[in-house]
């Protein structure tokens, strides 16, 4: 007797279930409000396409608040030399009450990652409305976090890790943005008018990073340096018109990655630094010749420290996803350098996946991957690890920032504990401690101007009394 024929919907039946869990899924990740996704790979399928912007677009809208009476500043990512050390005008408190540091406000915030900008006594950040779908360029008083003014204009996004992920750069006269879809925005630093608009996908080729863009810009001058890694690498816009004033030729299509631009002298020469996916280069900063390129650091996945200029002639890089860490050193080669190989260090050794490293009195500190310790460590410029914090203090993927004195803040990413301590030759000292956040992910880049230390998780921001206002 011969065996009965497979029914053929039994044999279908395992991949309509799957088929139908993996719908279902799908499903509630786009309908959920808020959800904690482990960074660990891209999901390249809840990335939305920008919508091209149109000059009608842009909504600026004025608030009820005005500036807090302050003068100091925090003007763009790592600060006014972009380097994360503070310099304050007044002492910061050495120690906190049993409750932390005292909280002058908060707000709510889009889900991301971005951080803040401070400017004689306004907040200025990059926030995005989920329900508008809208990107909104935020400037807020110091004094309570009440909205100044507001610009919007229409942008699709979905999760992907977070939305935002940047940080403005201001002057007296103008702030500046870079969007998630890499859209460029200048506006009026007192009022919220846009001045000028670049979308770099469609205008330079750029291509988006997974992600979304991390790439914080750079004010310098009467200028802002950006890099659409396309065409061109790398360029530099007048603030005043958004006129480009140069513009590299060669080295195109490098690939933009989640790092920021660094000024930097090597050489007696003024020149960006900027991580690619292909390598490192280095801009000349009054024209825009490319000087140098590396192609001896590379990572296809993420990398998102900026280079760290050491000295005259050496840069120091660093990421994460098991890329470990690399000291280079320029040497003069005609018109412009060659680069060669100082060090290496494996990711056990010291490395950092997100924050790029602060270099203070000649080393370099971080908080090292792999992400299950994130140490605080410091690093002789040798390549010789001289301490970490070990069963101390641990930060995880979180910030760290420091001040003149050799002050560190620091914020532990599983935990939302802020820590303070100081550094000294032979390791962290702690000072005080306290819980201040209780949301996930708190990454963002800190603030730090006037006494007030300005933080963030996915979807909260705070403003906390550290110091004596200015």
């Amino acid at each position: 007797m011969s065996a009965p024929s497979p029914n053929p919907f039994l044999s279908r039946l395992p991949w309509l279930i799957g088929a139908v869990c993996l719908l279902a899924y799908i499903g509630w990740l786009a309908s959920s409000s808020t959800v904690h996704e482990p960074i660990r790979q891209p999901i390249q399928w809840n990335r939305a396409p920008a919508k091209k912007i149109a000059k009608d677009d842009d909504v600026t809208t004025t608030g009820t608040a005005t500036a807090a009476v302050l003068n100091g500043s925090w003007p763009q990512f790592r600060g006014a030399r972009r380097d994360n050390i503070a310099e304050p005008a007044k002492p910061l408190f050495k120690t906190w009450p049993a409750t932390g540091p005292k909280v002058l406000w908060k707000i709510p915030v889009g889900e991301g990652y971005a951080g803040a900008a401070i400017h004689k006594g306004k907040v200025y950040l990059l926030d995005y409305d989920r329900e508008k779908e809208r990107e909104a360029i935020r400037c807020l008083s110091l004094a309570n976090g009440e909205e100044i003014w507001r610009t919007t204009y229409p942008s699709t996004i979905k999760r992907n890790h977070g939305m935002t992920r940047t940080v403005p750069a201001v002057t007296n006269q103008f702030v500046v943005t870079f969007s998630p879809h890499c859209l460029v925005y200048c506006c009026d630093a007192l009022t919220g008018r846009v001045v000028w608009k670049k979308d770099l996908k469609s205008e330079f080729g750029t291509v988006e990073p997974q992600w979304y863009a991390g790439q914080c810009p750079l004010i310098d001058g009467d200028r802002v340096i950006i890099a659409p890694a396309a065409r061109p690498l790398m360029m530099a816009v007048d603030l005043a018109t958004g006129k480009i004033v140069w513009q590299t030729v060669g080295s195109e299509n490098m690939g933009m990655t989640h790092s920021s631009i660094v000024p930097a002298t090597l050489g007696g020469i003024s020149q960006y630094l900027y991580c690619t996916f292909k390598g490192v280069a280095g801009i000349a900063a009054g024209d825009g010749r490319v000087l140098w390129t590396y192609n001896g650091w590379k990572n296809t996945m993420a990398i998102i420290p900026a280079p760290v200029p050491v000295g005259d002639d050496r840069v120091f890089l660093t990421a994460g996803y098991n890329s470990g860490s690399k000291m280079i050193r320029l040497a003069k080669d005609g018109a412009g350098f060659k680069a060669e190989d100082v060090f290496s260090l494996k990711a056990t050794e010291f490395s950092s996946e997100q924050h790029t490293p602060i270099l203070y009195q000649d080393k370099l500190y971080a908080t090292r991957s792999p992400r299950d310790d994130g140490e605080l460590a410091c690093l002789d410029p040798s390549g010789k690890v001289a301490w970490s914090s070990g069963e101390g203090p641990q930060f995880g993927l979180g910030p760290i920032l420091m001040t003149a004195d050799g002050t560190v803040f620091g914020i532990d990413d599983h935990t939302g504990v802020l820590h303070m301590g100081t550094i000294a030759a032979d390791g962290y000292k702690e000072l005080a401690r306290a819980k201040v956040l209780d949301g996930v992910e708190p990454w963002a880049p800190m603030a730090l101007a006037d006494g007030r230390l300005i933080i963030r998780d996915m979807t909260e921001m705070k403003c906390l009394e550290v110091g004596e206002a200015q």
